[in-house]
């Protein structure tokens, strides 16, 4: 198997916001690596950090109330929380582009979808008009609308064809990088069927690479190289694809397997995970999935356990990451 170079290397980046409510603690130290043309899916529940921490590498956290504490986010090299604002606006768009959630919410309604697709060309390439403009109409034909579509405005495209538009934007400048952050939420199934394989050709041809943010484990298996499972902040698993589905370790992993339907077996009822992710404002001391943990123990709540490397760089962030976890007594 080819061993790609490192494209992206996120060291300990840690975030927090400023609230009314006090403290909200998004990321805890969070590491993970990206390699040049491979796809690394991150998947976590509803505020586990995940578009904090896709913010965190654009440079788009809102000062404030969001605070860096620390970490480090390498780019090709250079250290991109250090980077001025003008020099990092250089930087997003042209090499690392960001397609968001909601497409209804993503595109300026009082701009025609070829100018926007022009700005973002003219931000950061020096052509002339009638280039720029064929950049734009290509770029539209790629990701399958007629170029004589450049004239509209958004409210005259459906919501699959707005977020095509999107992508269509981020991928204009052919960036190194490009971020999902759950682009198929808003869309209907056979919709997102098609704009994901529609990303997934678009990334092999133009040799991107992508940072796919789901909570969609079926996403993640037709999509990623590597996935990254996020908990309260913290990556609690970390591996291959094949090592995720095959031999997942960590209990909060196990447990989204668990609660979704299987083919392989037969199950009068799925089995959901106890309890709801904690407060961040208020995380649990120790690890921060205990409280919903069958196995945790005092020692799981006392200290926070640390990253273990179980093989081939399988990383688990819990005490029985290279032990046998104990019976649990059955409920009832």
């Amino acid at each position: 198997m080819a061993e790609y170079n490192e494209l992206l290397r996120i060291e300990d980046l840690v975030i927090r916001y400023v609230t009314d409510d006090g403290i909200v603690e998004a990321l805890n130290g969070v590491s993970l690596v990206l390699r040049e043309k491979q796809t690394l899916g991150l998947v976590g529940e509803t505020g586990a950090g995940k578009t904090t921490l896709a913010r965190g590498v654009m440079g788009l956290i809102p000062k404030p109330p969001g605070e860096i504490l620390g970490g480090r986010v390498i780019f090709e090299g250079q250290d991109l929380l250090k980077l001025s604002e003008a020099k990092m606006r250089a930087v997003r768009g042209k090499r690392i582009s960001m397609v968001f959630q909601d497409p209804m919410t993503s595109l300026n309604p009082v701009m025609t979808v070829g100018d926007q697709i022009i700005e973002v060309i003219a931000a950061h390439n020096k052509l002339p008009p009638d280039e720029k403009a064929t950049m734009a109409r290509d770029m539209l034909e790629m990701v399958g609308i007629s170029a004589g579509r450049m004239g509209e405005y958004p409210h005259q495209f459906s919501g699959g064809m707005k977020q095509r538009v999107i992508i269509a934007i981020a991928l204009a400048c052919n960036p190194a990088l490009l971020i999902a952050d759950e682009p198929t939420t808003a869309l209907d199934v056979t919709i997102q069927a098609q704009v994901l394989e529609m990303i997934r050709a678009l990334k092999t041809r133009l040799n991107t690479s992508m940072l796919l943010i789901t909570h969609d484990l079926g996403v993640v298996a037709q999509n990623c190289d590597n996935v990254a499972i996020i908990y309260a902040g913290e990556i609690v698993e970390y591996g291959s694809l094949r090592d995720i589905f095959k031999r997942a370790r960590h209990p909060y992993t196990r447990g989204l397997f668990d609660s979704i339907p299987s083919l392989a077996h037969e199950a009068r009822r799925l089995k959901p995970i106890k309890g709801l992710m904690p407060d961040p404002v208020n995380l649990p001391a120790g690890c921060k999935f205990s409280p919903r943990c069958d196995f945790a123990e005092d020692r799981c709540r006392a200290a926070p356990p640390p990253l273990v490397d179980i093989g081939e760089g399988h990383l688990v962030r819990c005490v029985y990451a290279l032990a046998d976890f104990p019976k649990v007594q059955a409920e009832g």
